[in-house]
């Protein structure tokens, strides 16, 4: 019988085993613990307020653009909800809502004894919009625009206080950003306006002017009347002349009536050339001049007053038409779910965290056992 010998002797804790438990006791099991154990022991609970929104636009039909619309205002080159994101996580709302609720009392409540998730008093505003951000945690959906913000804090009370402050200011900026729009969309409408204002007065007043230096209400109306006493005059010539006609037929030559009848007609005839002589160049007319020549200046204002409140109509119709459609497009920020109060703990997650701690180092440790022996076999 032939006798057979192990391979390989019984395996025996060489010192390279040692070594690396060693590690894995230095590196994983101890960093491990001491994280938990802070997280058990020092971490100070915090509490989460929630608070959701989006930016909404107001969209209705107005009676302007029944009469045939309005030519569309240019609009901005980025998203609302992408301006309203990068200002909640601005220096610009930290340094806001400190000056409001003092966010730095609130976030040091737990210092110095929790100094992983307090907030050191003595940090600058950047080390305060450090803390800013580990402490509002921010989704943002860019496909429907609905943004929704976890706050936390060390009360549940000043979470949801900071949770109302955010909502608060994001609403401020959302409206002024509407005003802006509508200013800057309606500022031209109105400057326009404005000067066919000024144009209007100075028409009404050169036409009131007008009527002061000649003493005329209407010119128009005065020249007709004018007029109407040249008719009667030249009717009362025309029956004058027949009634001298008559008299010189039925009537002796030196009858006295036939006298009277000519002086007569020779006053209405001089009556009428001079009336005549105030329609003709250099005729005596309504203050002291011609009515070619105040016919003339009243019709030129009446066309400027004229132009000009067709100018009002129109710039009046652009300015109305240009804030309908700035008010249609105006945004405001709808709360869909307002700032919550939280009735117990859930921050920090202990064991999640701790979990985590434990994961990375037993990567890092694999990791670098890996690369030892690996080095170590090349040799």
């Amino acid at each position: 019988m032939i006798e057979t010998r192990p391979v390989a002797g019984p395996a025996k804790i060489e010192r390279r085993h040692r070594g690396l438990a060693l590690s894995f006791l230095a590196v994983v099991l101890v960093p491990s613990f001491l994280c938990l154990a802070y997280l058990w022991i020092f971490a100070r609970d915090q509490y989460a307020s929630t608070v959701a929104f989006s930016i909404r636009k107001e969209q209705y039909q107005s009676s302007l653009d029944l009469l045939g619309g309005i030519s569309k205002l240019s609009g901005a080159s980025s998203s609302d909800a992408d301006v309203l994101y990068e200002f909640i996580r601005s220096q610009e709302l930290v340094e806001r809502i400190n000056r409001k609720l003092d966010l730095v009392t609130l976030y040091s409540k737990a210092w110095p004894q929790d100094p992983v998730f307090a907030y050191n008093p003595s940090g600058t505003i950047e080390d305060l919009q450090k803390q800013w951000e580990h402490s509002v945690k921010i989704t943002y959906d860019t496909s429907s625009g609905l943004i929704s913000l976890q706050v936390l804090a060390f009360d549940p009370e000043d979470a949801q206080n900071i949770a109302a402050a955010i909502l608060e200011e994001s609403t401020q900026m959302i409206n002024d950003l509407s005003n802006e729009a509508r200013e800057d969309a309606t500022r031209y409408a109105r400057e326009e306006m404005d000067r066919s204002v000024e144009r209007l007065k100075q028409a009404r007043g050169d036409v009131t002017e007008f009527r002061l230096r000649n003493q005329l209400v209407d010119p128009q109306a005065d020249l007709q009347g004018q007029m109407g006493v040249l008719n009667t005059l030249q009717e009362q010539l025309a029956a004058s002349l027949i009634e001298l006609d008559l008299l010189i037929a039925s009537a002796r030559a030196d009858d006295p009536r036939i006298t009277q009848a000519q002086r007569r007609i020779d006053v209405i005839e001089s009556r009428i050339t001079q009336e005549r002589q105030k329609f003709g160049k250099g005729g005596q007319g309504p203050g002291g001049e011609d009515y070619v020549t105040l016919m003339a200046e009243y019709e030129r204002l009446s066309v400027d007053r004229q132009f000009a409140e067709e100018s009002y109509r129109a710039a009046l119709a652009g300015y109305d038409g240009a804030l309908a459609e700035a008010q249609r497009k105006s945004r405001y920020l709808a709360a869909h779910i307002q700032p919550t109060r939280a009735e117990r703990s859930e921050f920090p997650q202990r064991w999640t965290l701790g979990g985590m701690a434990f994961f990375f180092l037993l990567m890092a440790w694999s990791i670098g056992v890996l690369i030892y022996y690996s080095v170590r076999d090349r040799r």
